[in-house]
């Protein structure tokens, strides 16, 4: 069961989104230690959204259409922040502190921010509560077999993020204070398109 959850994993990480480029760039920028640390705050609450799920919160949450369209907005806020931070950071104006990616970032601050930003999207617990669901039905799932799964899924983050985060690292001598600048705005671009996406996004 483990194996299917990791292989499930593996398959959503090829949608690469903003967490992963965020990832990428925090390694480029900052080094492989930082990125790691990023990989460890991803895997955190990922961890917590999937066991959310697993516990039925996700069920709950889809009770409450209000609730949902408050964590929505909210989630679509923190990408658009973090997306202008980025840019507007190229030009040495900080909308959230230490946000410049062009200096070296503490082990802390990357940590944390990794946490907000994995943070931003809570309605993840929604889709695994989804596919539990699915997956009771078509594999006869019981609880033990869903922490299992979950496990899979969670192993499948960490390998692909620490993978991602060595390809940043030794890509990072490609890379001139020019091509960091273009990388922090088109990560930024990245960020606000998925937080568009996410505040204009049916529940």
């Amino acid at each position: 069961m483990i194996l299917k959850g990791f292989r499930f994993g593996m398959l959503l990480q090829i949608a690469v989104g903003p967490v992963c480029l965020f990832i990428f760039q925090t390694a480029v920028a900052s080094g492989l230690m930082s990125a790691i640390t990023g990989v460890i705050g991803v895997t955190i609450i990922d961890s917590l959204f999937i066991l959310a799920a697993i516990l039925g919160i996700g069920a709950l949450l889809d009770k409450y259409n209000n609730v949902k369209e408050i964590i929505k907005y909210f989630g679509a806020i923190v990408l658009i922040v973090f997306g202008l931070s980025n840019i507007m950071g190229v030009i040495g104006i900080s909308i959230i502190p230490s946000m410049n990616f062009l200096t070296t970032q503490s082990v802390d601050s990357v940590f944390i921010k990794t946490l907000i930003l994995t943070l931003s999207n809570p309605l993840t617990i929604l889709f695994w509560a989804g596919v539990f669901s699915s997956k009771i039905v078509e594999e006869n799932m019981n609880k033990s077999s869903m922490y299992l799964f979950g496990l899979g899924a969670v192993i499948s983050t960490i390998i692909f993020l620490t993978f991602i985060s060595f390809i940043g690292y030794f890509a990072n001598v490609f890379f001139t204070s020019t091509t960091l600048n273009f990388l922090n705005v088109f990560v930024g671009l990245v960020l606000i398109a998925f937080g568009i996406k996410t505040a204009r996004k049916r529940l």
